[in-house]
């Protein structure tokens, strides 16, 4: 007779495939809550990043008594290649860099630099000068090097090999966009003067925080430092044609409502361009490799440095041509909206459902007969967007913009 306590003891197939479903449904439960406690690990991180670069700015001014300048450094000289200057288009990123611990870098641009990007050295006639050539330079080393407190950690999209390096944030330009790539000035510093055209005239246009080829004081800020915005996140184009980082290029009439360029957004993936869409010419959009947002850090021109509040959060950007004036959406890889940092260095995530005014109001341009030379004064169209995007319109912010 077997005795009864010697019998193996196991699952049965049944227990064991209940097991599994168990196992099963507790990780289909646990893993959306660790992929959004990632995420928002990420997103304080790229906070953090912004509220350092807040601090970069800070330290800037109390160093030198302005903002850095969008669209500085050193003057075209007729005949040069670019080799030699920048033509006046380094972004205010290159200015910040010693005010966010980036010193060795900053010594490499501001000093002579005679290697090649692979480390050989070149002869005397090849070699770059202080502030380094043009911004889109791919054979000058500190253009191709990545700062990691330019990055937002829940961008993934990195740069080829041999390619300027990437930012996620870029200077605000407030609620108008006309002439607010040149600002009235010449590549070699001179005034452009003719018409609409020159420093003094442009000034008009110049409503926000950053003014390309002028420099800003906190001073000039009359709205306020807490009221008005500095600097907006954006999310670097990965060159799939997604409608907030593939540029559009309209040269046929930049001067339409903002919400007039929604009808070539694809109706079925909202998120994209319309497979219609001209992908490489104008108007349509930008199909170069490296001309869609954020892919270039250095570059002070509109579509790779500019923010505007006139389109609400993840919306598009949309120029006249490339390089040229036009305006650019806040925009993020976090869900529901995107950071601004404000004049006074605080970090604030703002939703895409922020109230954005008559998005069937066309932003003052030259054609505007209403807007005169006081224009820089005039309330935003915009509502509240256009209100923080606005330097000294003596608008008053009522709303608690983080709660």
């Amino acid at each position: 007779m077997r005795n009864s306590s010697s019998r193996r003891v196991g699952f049965t197939l049944v227990e064991l495939l209940v097991v599994i479903a168990i196992i099963g449904v507790l990780v289909g439960l646990l893993l959306p809550a660790v992929q959004a406690a990632r995420e928002a690990a990420r997103r304080m991180s790229c906070s953090n990043n912004f509220k350092q670069i807040g601090l970069g700015l800070h330290n800037y001014h109390s160093a030198y008594k302005q903002l850095p300048m969008n669209a500085g450094g050193t003057k075209f000289t007729p005949g040069n290649s670019g080799d030699k200057d920048n033509r006046y288009w380094l972004s205010w990123m290159v200015g910040v860099l010693p005010f966010v611990e980036q010193q060795a870098l900053w010594e490499q641009i501001a000093n002579p630099f005679v290697f090649d990007r692979n480390g050989a050295l070149l002869p005397p006639a090849q070699q770059f000068a202080a502030m380094g050539p043009v911004p889109w330079h791919e054979n000058y080393q500190p253009w191709l090097t990545q700062v990691p407190t330019y990055r937002c950690p829940s961008d993934p999209t990195q740069p080829a090999p041999a390619r300027v390096a990437f930012t996620n944030y870029h200077a605000s330009a407030g609620d108008a966009y006309f002439e607010q790539h040149h600002s009235g000035l010449n590549d070699d510093g001179t005034d452009r003067n003719h018409g609409v055209w020159g420093s003094e005239a442009a000034a008009r246009w110049a409503r926000g925080t950053f003014r390309n080829r002028h420099v800003t004081k906190f001073r000039d800020i009359l709205d306020g430092l807490s009221n008005t915005i500095a600097a907006g996140e954006i999310a670097v184009d990965k060159r799939e044609y997604e409608v907030k980082t593939a540029v559009y290029r309209d040269d046929t009439n930049l001067n339409r409502a903002p919400n007039y360029w929604e009808r070539f957004q694809d109706p079925e993936r909202p998120a994209y361009w319309a497979p219609t869409v001209n992908q490489n010419g104008d108007p349509g959009i930008d199909g170069s490799p490296n001309h869609g947002r954020g892919r270039r850090w250095t570059d002070a021109r509109p579509q790779f440095s500019h923010v505007n509040m006139i389109r609400p959060p993840n919306s598009y950007t949309v120029v006249r041509g490339h390089g040229d004036f036009g305006y650019g959406a806040v925009a993020s890889r976090h869900v529901g909206g995107a950071h601004i940092l404000m004049a006074d260095g605080a970090v604030i995530f703002i939703t895409d459902s922020i109230e954005s005014g008559n998005q069937n109001q066309v932003p003052y341009s030259n054609d505007d007969p209403t807007f005169g030379e006081g224009g820089s004064g005039q309330k935003s169209p915009y509502g509240l967007w256009g209100a923080l995007g606005t330097k000294a319109s003596n608008e008053t912010i009522e709303e608690e913009l983080n709660q």
